[in-house]
């Protein structure tokens, strides 16, 4: 993911320390790497991550009820078109060639980790302002982002025969990357506003918060967890 640094995104990854890595680098996305994920484990993070998407949709909804900027107003109400029209969409069709239906995915119950996780990032919205609620967004929407891009680069990565490449190449492709980038800007465009030396901590917390639920959501995946 190519940008500059120095932005809010890259402090807020600093103070996370080593549960960055822990996300990054889990278990569930070596083995996506190496082609020897389990296949159910797969099939139940994808099923989960459908769920989840309903909420992400949810929290960029409550991102624009936040704010009376009408740039961020707008940008909001996008994504949550883009999120519901579009990448659940392509979210379906991808999973159903996992042997997925969406009629299936929506009458899923809701995994632990999805619950913890997508409360969190509600509840941090709903007791903060925008900037809080796009810091506890960040570890997926960017973090994704430079798993893609990493593993994508990584020579020890197996493209060729890997039943997961297309999940690979789907999180390193420019559209996605864009999304990423524009993730970072838009962090920096809300710091710009209201970031002061004494909220930096609070931010951070809730970053490194959303980081641990987002290792606990691939460990969801690995272990199949209810």
């Amino acid at each position: 993911m190519n940008r500059t640094s120095n932005s809010l995104f890259d402090r807020l990854k600093a103070a996370c320390g080593a549960d960055w890595q822990a996300y990054t680098g889990h278990d569930f996305v070596r083995q996506l790497a190496a082609g020897t994920l389990p296949e159910a484990a797969f099939r139940h993070y994808l099923g989960q991550d459908y769920l989840f998407l309903i909420h992400f949709a949810r929290a960029y909804a409550l991102a624009a009820y936040k704010t009376t900027n009408l740039a961020e107003m707008r940008s909001a109400v996008a994504s949550v078109h883009g999120i519901l029209n579009v990448e659940m969409a392509l979210h379906v069709d991808y999973c159903q060639g996992w042997g997925l239906n969406e009629a299936a995915m929506t009458a899923l119950p809701e995994a632990k980790a999805t619950m913890a996780y997508t409360r969190f990032v509600l509840e941090s919205g709903m007791a903060g302002d925008s900037l809080d609620l796009y810091a506890a967004l960040a570890p997926c929407v960017i973090g994704y982002g430079e798993i893609g891009t990493a593993l994508a680069a990584d020579p020890a990565t197996v493209m060729g025969g890997n039943p997961y490449a297309s999940w690979i190449e789907m999180y390193a492709s420019p559209d996605y990357q864009a999304v990423a980038i524009a993730a970072v800007a838009q962090l920096d465009r809300l710091a710009e506003q209201r970031l002061t030396p004494a909220r930096f901590e609070a931010l951070a917390r809730t970053f490194h918060q959303a980081t641990r639920l987002e290792a606990d959501f691939w460990q969801m995946g690995l272990l199949q967890a209810p």
